[in-house]
């Protein structure tokens, strides 16, 4: 059984990704698959320098993330044109990782499975979810951003209603990372059960 894990920024998917690691989980985190496909050397780093130009690659000929951010933030066409690019190359290294994974179930953490479309790659959606208002003060205390550049960052993504409405299961994030460690071990335990059952579709968890 495949578990796609998103959520907002700030919300708290990184933290309940560990603690399903904790548990002996197979975890797949798609930001680390998207560093993987355009890293140094890559088809997919070449694709990206020709479609965005040198300025993106770093001096050493990485990629410059910094600057590709700043190309393609304010930018939606770019943007898109950037997420055709790398949502292909992405897909197959996660269906390839998936593969030998194993494991009763696994955590596929997609911070764009809405967005992207990719919710129909996976069994059941897992949403990390939290008010705007705790997004920005993470934000502003973890990255140090400034109220009005973290509300730029939150109006870029897509609604946090649009999340709600694909989830099967929701995780409520309001405190701290200690509060999520039971929460998780009871999410772990209905999707084993499910798992084991074949009942992918079975009605989800509002927790807590």
């Amino acid at each position: 059984m495949l578990v796609g894990l998103t959520g907002g920024i700030a919300s708290g998917k990184s933290a309940v990704a560990k603690l399903f690691l904790d548990l002996g989980v197979p975890v797949i985190d798609t930001d680390e698959l998207a560093r993987e496909v355009v890293a140094p050397g890559t088809p997919g780093l070449e694709i990206v320098r020709r479609a965005f130009g040198d300025g993106v690659l770093a001096n050493d000929g990485s990629l410059d993330r910094a600057r590709l951010r700043h190309m393609v933030f304010a930018n939606p066409a770019r943007r898109a044109h950037l997420e055709k690019i790398l949502h292909p190359l992405i897909l197959r290294r996660l269906q390839a990782a998936s593969a030998d994974a194993g494991g009763p179930y696994q955590i596929h953490v997609v911070p764009l499975l809405v967005e992207s479309g990719l919710e129909r790659t996976v069994d059941r959606v897992l949403v990390v979810d939290c008010s705007e208002h705790r997004q920005i003060s993470r934000l502003m205390g973890r990255d140090g951003e400034t109220e009005e550049s973290a509300r730029r960052i939150l109006a870029a993504q897509s609604g946090r209603q649009a999340r709600l409405s694909a989830a099967d299961d929701v995780i409520l994030n309001e405190g701290q990372v200690a509060d999520l460690a039971p929460l998780v071990a009871r999410l772990d335990a209905f999707y084993r059960g499910l798992a084991e059952s074949g009942e992918f579709s079975s009605p989800g968890l509002r927790l807590p």
